[in-house]
């Protein structure tokens, strides 16, 4: 499982994914039907979003209404921005 931040037009969302990389086609692909194309995306350690966000990190991962290689965290961006730090993002990745 991999976790990243998108910035977009719309505000941050923190989301978990069962693709190989945080940031794969597929996973572009997906966003862009949801309306988001333009972004700055970051990948989060895993382990550190599962213990920031405690029992709700485990709740996601196992909801089955959503789809199993997409699953959102947090769609609260004020908050993923007081829960991480610049430093522990990895390098941004621009989508255009």
């Amino acid at each position: 499982m991999k976790a990243g931040l998108i910035i977009s037009g719309s505000g941050a969302l923190i989301y978990l994914t069962s693709y190989d990389s945080f940031m794969n086609d597929k996973l572009k692909e997906k966003f862009a039907a949801k309306g988001i194309n333009k972004f700055i995306a970051y990948e989060i350690p895993v382990e550190e979003a599962k213990k920031r966000y405690g029992g709700h990190f485990d709740i996601v991962v196992s909801d089955l209404h959503e789809s199993d290689d997409l699953r959102i965290l947090d769609y609260d961006g004020s908050r993923a921005f007081k829960l991480f730090s610049f430093q522990e993002l990895g390098k941004p990745i621009y989508q255009e």
